[in-house]
């Protein structure tokens, strides 16, 4: 495993990242074919990476099945695990060192600090928010999810209150394991970006999203560092993903900044729900793409937003 040094990318380079805890539904395959479409329009290189930083949910049979049923939509990628490239590993729980030396980074420059708080309070922490979250798309409002409880900053006062000065306490940590890792937002601060599909967007700190949790003591890296170090290291230049990780991306790019890492561009799909309105998950089996599949739908019927309702 090498550095996190980055160096710019020189053309096109997006990513697909399916989460191998469950099938594939609709909405992953018209957040991935628009993924395609536009690394294919702009002649650049698609990257497959498995996020399957939630080791107790994730299996290999839902990584393979997922590939299965990418390409059997059409979908092809030019780099990942089954293609090789030059910035592998292409599966997350193989990259725990970079991740390791991202976390040592970012505590050294005074922007985490250990939390004491219960796991309840962060056991959402490993997987990307779409997975765990619960909201509803009523009409043609989108609802932004609060993927991740406003933390009252109970354990702040462990280390230094200044994000740019190394905490006192840094060099009594060798290693993340064994301690829960916020990342301490600037309060008051905004992150606007413009969205390349949605528009402006504008997120403030300490109001829309509080310190965030970037490792935990019982496992790895929160989806958050995960995804910011992953994309840096590959050289993405374009996040294509649900809308439903707006909020997650005005915390990324904080983790950006920190880091020294540019941003990339971004382009959040609009949700796709059921007939009832509700947010399509991994539970809804009934609209897996294996389940469509074995209905006797193709592609076109998935990819054309007949089945089902689109907002």
């Amino acid at each position: 495993m090498g550095s996190i040094r980055t160096t710019p990318a020189t053309g096109y380079r997006g990513r697909l990242a399916p989460s191998p805890t469950g099938y594939l539904h609709v909405g992953h395959a018209r957040t991935f074919w628009t993924a395609y479409q536009r690394a294919r329009e702009a002649g650049g290189v698609l990257v497959m990476r498995m996020e399957d930083l939630d080791l107790e949910r994730s299996r290999t049979s839902f990584a393979e099945a997922a590939m299965e049923d990418l390409r059997w939509l059409g979908i092809r990628w030019q780099e990942g695990g089954d293609k090789g490239g030059p910035y592998g590993p292409y599966v997350q729980s193989k990259r725990r060192s970079v991740y390791v030396e991202a976390w040592r980074r970012l505590l050294e420059h005074g922007y985490l600090y250990p939390c004491r708080c219960s796991r309840r309070d962060i056991d959402s922490a490993m997987a990307a928010p779409h997975e765990r979250a619960q909201s509803e798309t009523r009409g043609s409002k989108l609802d932004i999810l609060d993927d991740e409880p406003m933390y009252p900053g109970t354990c702040r006062h462990l280390m230094g209150r200044a994000p740019q000065l190394p905490g006192p306490a840094s060099a009594n940590f060798e290693k993340p394991d064994g301690t829960n890792w916020r990342f301490r937002v600037p309060d008051g601060v905004a992150v606007e970006f413009a969205d390349g599909k949605l528009g402006p967007q504008r997120f403030v700190a300490g109001v829309d999203f509080g310190d965030f949790v970037v490792w935990r003591r019982d496992g790895g890296p929160s989806y958050q560092l995960a995804c910011v170090v992953d994309d840096a290291t590959m050289r993405i230049t374009e996040v294509v993903r649900g809308a439903d990780l707006l909020k997650s991306t005005a915390r990324q790019m904080l983790l950006n900044e920190a880091l020294g890492f540019g941003n990339p561009a971004w382009y959040h799909c609009r949700l796709v729900v059921d007939h009832n309105g509700r947010r399509l998950a991994k539970r809804h089996d009934a609209l897996s793409l294996r389940a469509l599949r074995q209905r006797g739908l193709t592609p076109m019927n998935i990819l054309a937003a007949e089945l089902p309702v689109e907002v």
